[in-house]
This record gives structure tokens, sequence and C-alpha cells, in this order.
């Protein structure tokens, strides 16, 4: 699939605030680029001005309001951006965090946004090596990834694990850590592009996820798994069936439906696990928010996690991110850019030293 390398459209914007909304419930034609006052600093509530925004699969149910939305239309939707402080209260002046400092989030709303209201206790800092797209696109699935692997099941040396969805974002990160960790990584994706943005995350076998899947994993796991990872949901049996005696299944979405019940005999029967995962639980303080991201960006400084991104669109072209992220035919994260001229300059000349190594060993002939 084509998608978009460069961000089209960045010119020609009025300098006030503006968000991506809706004010009813449908598909991407729903979004409107619109003109907002802009937030204003509280105490404990800091004003961050967006450089990069990660779009996810929550923003996408909102929009289709398949979530419960508080306040009335219209809505900004999203939960996860990076950029740099625009305002702070006077309470706020003279704490840990200052204006221009680099900063990010991935739990806190309306970050479809040029400016965007954050509790302190939600910003995340930025090391100098990491750069605001990265940030952007690894904190919540990064976060999601690492938990899953960490706390809901810890992934040890030899482990053979099963990831449903692996070409997709959180399947990705979880790919590369749970191999970073030394795990054998069995790798469900729908197509073949998935399936080698998979084998380039270090599966170390890739297994068509379409009709007869559930053969082939037998085929390839005859003993069972240790883990499975199931973020599909009708899948759920399925994958309690690949799970090895004593093994574990870690259920933490439903992309395609809502399981159907499980007998807790079954899980008695052969001592397997059935343990659920939320993000939300483990983010319950400032310093698990920054304790946990500091590990990301060390995975990310020590080579053990590449953040894959599909695509960039300007933010006031939302609808067609959603589009594209909507389709599931892209593996990697799409990102929404805002209209910033200065938030511009400052994504260049703020990549992070690998990435412009990167680049620049590319450039040379």
């Amino acid at each position: 699939m084509n998608v978009p390398e460069v961000i089209p459209g960045l010119a020609g914007y009025s300098s006030a605030m503006h968000a991506l909304t809706f004010s009813r419930f449908g598909g991407p034609d729903v979004l409107e680029w619109i003109a907002l006052p802009d937030p204003v600093a509280a105490p404990g509530i800091a004003v961050v001005r967006t450089a990069a925004i990660g779009l996810n699969f929550a923003d996408i149910y909102r929009r289709q309001g398949r979530y419960h939305l508080a306040g009335s239309p219209p809505w900004i939707a999203g939960y996860e951006a990076a950029g740099t402080i625009a305002a702070l209260h006077p309470d706020d002046a003279n704490g840990e965090w200052r204006i221009d400092q680099r900063v990010a989030f991935a739990d806190s709303p309306y970050a479809n946004a040029e400016l965007v209201p954050v509790p302190l206790g939600k910003l995340i800092r930025l090391p100098g090596d990491i750069d605001f797209e990265s940030a952007a696109a690894v904190l919540l699935q990064g976060l999601t990834a690492q938990f899953l692997s960490a706390d809901s099941y810890a992934v040890r040396a030899g482990d053979n694990v099963l990831v449903h969805a692996a070409g997709g974002g959180v399947g990705l990160l979880l790919t590369q850590l749970t191999t970073a960790r030394g795990a054998n990584v069995f790798a469900l994706a729908s197509s073949a592009d998935k399936r080698q943005a998979a084998t380039q995350a270090g599966a170390r076998i890739v297994i068509d996820s379409g009709d007869g899947w559930v053969e082939r994993v037998r085929a390839a796991l005859p003993d069972g798994a240790d883990a499975v990872y199931d973020s599909i949901g009708r899948t759920l049996h399925d994958s309690l069936a690949l799970a090895r005696t004593g093994g574990t299944v870690v259920f933490y979405g439903m992309a395609a439906g809502d399981p159907d019940a499980v007998d807790p005999r079954l899980l008695m029967d052969r001592s397997l696990s059935l343990v659920g995962g939320d993000l939300w639980n483990v983010l319950t303080s400032a310093q698990a928010r920054q304790t946990r991201a500091d590990a990301l960006f060390k995975a990310i400084r020590d080579g053990n996690l590449r953040v894959p991104i599909a695509a960039r669109y300007a933010l006031a072209d939302g609808a067609q991110a959603h589009a594209l992220l909507e389709g599931r035919g892209v593996s990697g994260k799409v990102l929404l850019i805002p209209p910033h001229r200065d938030v511009q300059m400052a994504l260049h000349s703020l990549r992070s030293p690998r990435a412009q190594d990167a680049q620049d060993a590319q450039e040379r002939p």
C-alpha cells in the first residue's frame, strides 16, 4: 500500500488554535478541522504545543461512538502526543517544568489539537536523543507492549510465545521486546507485508492468520506455547487451546469482537492461566509513567526497539489518516503532524543523533 512519506498542506494556516474534531458519530468524513479557543494553563495543568501526535484505534472507536464521551460536541480525540510546553500557571513556574521543555504524554485527552492542556503528572520528559516523532509513535503502544511482556506475563529466555496481530502497532513492538528478552516469537499476521514486518521485528516463525491458522500454529508448536498474546477477542478459545498445559494466555483486546465466555473448568483441567492486560492499571503515578517511558527510550537507544512509522499526515488531513488506519492495511504507526512552522523546523533540528546518523549514512555516496 502506498502511504505518504511527506506531509502535505502545511502552509497557509492561520495562527489560531485549531483542532481535529467531530460533532457526530460516523466514518472519517465526520472529522472537521476547526478553530477553538486556546486552552489556558491552570494550577497543575500545562499547555503543550504538539509537534507529533499518535493515531490509535481508540481514536477511531471514539469517532464511531463505541466509547463513552464526556461533555458535549465538538469532541477532540487523541491521547498521545509529543511537543513542548507552551504555557505554565504561575504557581508551577518554579517547579520541575519549564517553558519550551520537550515533553510527551500517552494518557491525556484532546491530543488532536495544536495546543493541549495536560496535567503535570501525566507529562513525560523527553531525553535529547529521542525525537518528537519517535516519542509520539512509541509511547502508548510501547508502554502497552512493555507491561504485557514484563508484568502480565514475565517473558523468559527460551519461552515460545505466540503473538496475534504481530504486524500491527502493539504486535510489532511486543515482538521486539519479547525477542529482546530471549523468547522465540511465533507471529500471526494477515498479509505478506505484515508478515515481513514481523520477521524484521525478530519473529522466529511467521504464520498466515487466514483460514486454517490454528492448524498451522499446531504444526509449528506441537507442544503448545508458553504464552499467547491475544488482542483479537473472538480467537480467545483457540488461544487457550494452543497454549501448552500450564501455559498462559494474555487477553488484551477485542479487535474482532467480544470473546465467548470461558468455563473456568477449562483452565483447571489444563492448569492454564488467563490474565487480562490494561495499561491504565500500571500507569498509576507520574513516577511510573516516567520510569516505564525511560525503559522504552533505553530500548530504542540500545537498538532493541525500532519504532516503525507507516505514514505521516497533516493534522488537518486527519480523515485520511483515520481511513488508512481503519482499513487495517498498514503496518506501523500513523502520525498526525500539526501545522506550526516553528515545530516543523524543530522536528528536523531535534531529530535524534541515531536517526540523523542513519540519514547521513544513506546520503553518502
